[in-house]
C-alpha cells in the first residue's frame, strides 16, 4: 500500500497545481471547482456539523485547540488544516489520528474522472477528500481551517455552526489586498447566514468591516479579546503559565498549555468564546475539559512547529511564524530567553515582500542562509543579499539540515539556535 500512496501523492502533485509549491498560479479564485467535485460526492460537506476558522495568524493553533477541547469531551472529530509539514495525510485527521494511506488511494481512484474533467488545484482535491473523509466516518464534529482567505477558499461550501476569525495582518496580499480592510473583507466572507461568528481580537482598523458583515448576514458577532483575558505569571518562559480571566473573575488559574508561542495569547481568547458561543447552540464542554484540550493540544492532535523545542544545551527552537506578525511575535520570544550567542537558520519564500519582516530580525545574530526544496524558495543568495540591506550577517548553506548542523556545531552550550522563516523550513527538519 505505502507504494500505491506515494504512487497516488506523486500524481495529485505533478498534476495539479499546488500553491504550497508553485505559489499564486495555483490559486483559483473561485468555489465552482469544489462544488462540482462535492456534487460528485453526494455533497458530503453537509452531512457532518462543522466549525471554520479563518485568519492571517493564530487559524492553525486555534483548530487544533478546538480540535483536542473537542476530543477530550469524547466528540468523534474531524480536523482539516493546510500546508502538512511531513506528510500529506497530517491535513486531514480524526481523533488526532491521520487519514489512512488506503483511503488516500481509494478516493483518488474513485474522484479520477472528476479530476480529469474538473481539473482541480491540489488543495480543492485535498478539501473533498477531507469533507468525503469525514462523512464517511460519521464525525460529530469537524474543525475546517482554510487555506487562504476565505470569501473564495475551496473551504467555504460549508454551513458551519460556528465561525471564527483569528488576528488579521498582512499576508498573500497579491491575492487578498493590500490593506488590512482589504485582507479583512476577504476572511469575512466565511460569515454565513445567521451563524454566530467569534472574533478573536478587537483590531480597531478593521472591526467595522467584521461588524457590518455580520449585521447584514444577521450574524451574531463577539470579540473575544473584549471578554476573555490572560495574564502572564512571573514564571520561566518554558512553562509560560497564564491566569484567564472570564471578564474580572478568573476562569483558570495557572493554565498551561501546550503551544508556547506568545502569539497564543491572542489565539486562547477566541477559543474560550467558541465555546461559549458553542454552549447557546446545546454544545456545553465543561471548563475542565476545556483546559485539558489546551493543555493538551500537541499530545491530543499531533500539531508540531510552533515554538517547538528540538534540543538543550545549546536550546533550540523552531516555529513557522513567517509573516510580519508571526516573525515580531517569535523575535520577542526569543528576546525573553537568556542566552549568550544567537544563530538563526533562515529560508522564506520569493513570492512575498520580506524587506518588512527582515527588518524585524535581531541584528545580533549570526544566519545560515538556507532554503526549502520546493520550487517557492528563495534562493539562499538572494535571502542573504536582501538580509545584509536589513542588516543582517550570515553564510549560505542552502541545505536546512546542513545548515542546522553548522549551527550546532559553532554553538555552545549557553547559546540559542533558532529555525524558522518558512514554514517549508521547518517541513524538512530531520526527526521534527
Amino acid at each position: 500500500m505505502a507504494d500505491e500512496y506515494h504512487s497516488t501523492l506523486d500524481y495529485l502533485y505533478k498534476n495539479l497545481p499546488m500553491f504550497q509549491r508553485v505559489g499564486a498560479v495555483a490559486y483559483k479564485p473561485d468555489l465552482s471547482n469544489t462544488i462540482a467535485l462535492c456534487q460528485a460526492l453526494g455533497n458530503p460537506q453537509q452531512k457532518f456539523k462543522s466549525i471554520h476558522i479563518a485568519g492571517t495568524n493564530g487559524k492553525g493553533s486555534s483548530s487544533h485547540m478546538l480540535a483536542a477541547i473537542f476530543q477530550s469531551a469524547g466528540y468523534k472529530t474531524g480536523l482539516y488544516t493546510s500546508p502538512h509539514l511531513k506528510d500529506f495525510a497530517e491535513r486531514i485527521k480524526i481523533d488526532g489520528l491521520e487519514i489512512t494511506k488506503d483511503y488516500v488511494v481509494d478516493f483518488v481512484k474513485r474522484i479520477k474522472p472528476e479530476i480529469e474533467k474538473v481539473q482541480p488545484s491540489f488543495f480543492e482535491i485535498t478539501v473533498a477528500m477531507a469533507f468525503d473523509y469525514f462523512a464517511s466516518r460519521k464525525v460529530d464534529i469537524a474543525i475546517i481551517e482554510t487555506g487562504l482567505g476565505g470569501r473564495l477558499d475551496s473551504t467555504n461550501v460549508i454551513t458551519p455552526i460556528l465561525s471564527l476569525i483569528t488576528n488579521i495582518g498582512y499576508d498573500h496580499m497579491d491575492l487578498l489586498g493590500h490593506t488590512l480592510p482589504l485582507i479583512a473583507k476577504e476572511k469575512a466572507g466565511i460569515i454565513k447566514s445567521g451563524v454566530p461568528v467569534v472574533i478573536s481580537e478587537r483590531q480597531s482598523e478593521i472591526e467595522d468591516v467584521f461588524n457590518s458583515r455580520a449585521k447584514e448576514l444577521n450574524a451574531t458577532i463577539s470579540f473575544a479579546s473584549e471578554r476573555f483575558h490572560i495574564k502572564e505569571k512571573n514564571q520561566p518562559i518554558t512553562s509560560r503559565l497564564f491566569d484567564v480571566y472570564d471578564n474580572d473573575e478568573i476562569l483558570f488559574s495557572d493554565l498551561n498549555p501546550e503551544l508556547k508561542g506568545n502569539y497564543q495569547r491572542k489565539n486562547i481568547p477566541g477559543v474560550l468564546m467558541c465555546m461559549h458561543q458553542l454552549k447557546k447552540l446545546g454544545i456545553d464542554i465543561s471548563s475542565q475539559i476545556v483546559r485539558k484540550g489546551i493543555e493538551n493540544v500537541v499530545s491530543l492532535t499531533g500539531l508540531k512547529g510552533r515554538w517547538q523545542k528540538l534540543g538543550e544545551d545549546p536550546l533550540m527552537i523552531c516555529d513557522t511564524g513567517h509573516n510580519v506578525d508571526g516573525l515580531k511575535e517569535v523575535v520577542a520570544q526569543i528576546r525573553a530567553h537568556q542566552y549568550k550567542n544567537l544563530f538563526i537558520v533562515l529560508g522564506m519564500v520569493k513570492d512575498k515582500d520580506i524587506s518588512s519582516a527582515l527588518r524585524l530580525l535581531p541584528k545580533e545574530a549570526h544566519y545560515f542562509f538556507c532554503q526549502a526544496n520546493i520550487p517557492r524558495a528563495l534562493h539562499a543568495e538572494q535571502l542573504q543579499t536582501q538580509a545584509n540591506e536589513a542588516g543582517l550577517r550570515g553564510d549560505v548553506i542552502r541545505d536546512v539540515n546542513q545548515a542546522i548542523a553548522t549551527a550546532r556545531q559553532k554553538a555552545h552550550r549557553e547559546d540559542f539556535i533558532f529555525i524558522g522563516g518558512s514554514t517549508f523550513v521547518v517541513a524538512e527538519i530531520e526527526n521534527l
